[in-house]
């Protein structure tokens, strides 16, 4: 997302024009899901990806179209047949929508596009609400855009009082955790899209799962940030893939840290006195996810210390202890993968057990 925002900002500062091709609702099983973008040029060229097949394909034509014609944005929507599938070899049967948007010099959509690319590199949180199907009477009309910001501030209006309380409310919460949101208000559909930074995760301890949670993350899209009171263990060198590395005390490296629900903390120190350090400071943050490394008995005597120090009990539940899903890790690798399966879980609001069909299902099949 960063990239395809820069590289608007670019072509602005240029005069060149583009066209924003967004994912915004998805019915079924679909090779993307909302948010998905894509970047088309003049020149044809383009970034990111909508899913990729020949629906993709018929996107971008469909944006170069416009873009040659200089035409105002379109929704579309596309059923992934059997004809298509077996076209692209997809083995997907659900429905997408797209927001087409072309982007010329001297557009009103400019003054939306420079603010996400801010909060995409650490501004004020926002969520740009766009209207894709105009409402009851035609208002709002399709395009119509309104910003909000995560502290509830405004800019462009809707023109309809009940639903820009609606869109407030929701993109304010979206604007924090960098979702999305399909609403339906009034006859208008409504597709709202939360920017800030990426997400990013806290690793306190640079230990040998701590490595290993680091290299799969950066893989994974995660902003990385090393913490760990030997310099040995949080270092560029040891860690290349970190955005930042902290040589300090739990405590006090944490407190270096800008965290909001957009980050994630997983605490895995060489020993329970520093566990014990570390998750304190991060109870007192407002991360979205934290997860300790270590046993249950271990978790438990942690727990114990952190209510007898006046934690509540239901922040105390809220930690993911023992970290991660249980698919019998044993090496560092491994339990990376188990930790950062449950943080994407988390995130995508998975379930974490395994997607094998029943034998249900299956006995439909010769029924």
């Amino acid at each position: 997302m960063q990239e395809i925002y820069t590289e608007a900002v670019k072509l602005i500062s240029q005069n060149h024009p583009f066209a924003l091709a967004t994912v915004v609702r998805c019915k079924g099983s679909t090779p993307q899901k909302p948010g998905a973008k894509m970047l088309i040029r003049a020149d044809g060229s383009c970034i990111g990806t909508l899913g990729g097949g020949c629906v993709e394909g018929d996107i971008w034509a469909i944006a170069m179209e416009m873009l040659r014609k200089k035409e105002p944005p379109q929704f579309r929507r596309y059923t992934l047949n059997e004809e298509l599938a077996a076209e692209d070899g997809l083995v997907c049967g659900g429905t997408m929508y797209f927001w087409i948007e072309p982007v010329y010099a001297g557009d009103a959509i400019l003054s939306f596009i420079i603010p996400i690319h801010e909060a995409i590199a650490g501004g004020k949180p926002l969520a740009l609400a766009t209207v894709v199907k105009a409402g009851t009477g035609g208002e709002p009309p399709a395009g119509s855009k309104l910003l909000v910001y995560e502290d509830g501030e405004t800019f462009a209006s809707l023109g309809n009082r009940e639903i820009e309380a609606e869109v407030l409310k929701t993109g304010r919460r979206l604007a924090a955790l960098g979702e999305n949101e399909y609403l339906q208000i009034a006859g208008a559909e409504i597709f709202v899209e939360g920017f800030t930074t990426p997400p990013t995760l806290i690793i306190m301890g640079g230990g040998h799962v701590g490595k290993a949670v680091s290299s799969l993350a950066a893989t994974l899209g995660y902003r990385i940030i090393i913490i760990d009171d030997r310099e040995d263990f949080a270092n560029p060198v040891r860690f290349p893939e970190a955005f930042r590395t902290i040589a300090a005390d739990y405590e006090e490296g944490l407190g270096q840290v800008s965290v909001n629900l957009n980050t994630f903390i997983v605490i895995a120190t060489r020993g329970h006195r520093h566990d014990d350090v570390a998750l304190q400071a991060a109870l007192r943050t407002p991360a979205r996810y934290l997860g300790l490394l270590g046993s249950k008995r271990k978790s438990l005597l942690i727990y114990k210390n952190l209510y007898e120090k006046g934690i509540p009990l239901h922040r105390i539940q809220e930690i993911h202890a023992p970290v991660g899903l249980d698919i019998g890790a044993l090496t560092p690798e491994e339990i990376a993968v188990s930790i950062m399966g449950e943080i994407i879980a988390l995130r995508r609001g998975g379930e974490g057990g395994f997607m094998k069909m029943d034998s249900n299902a299956l006995q439909n099949l010769v029924s």
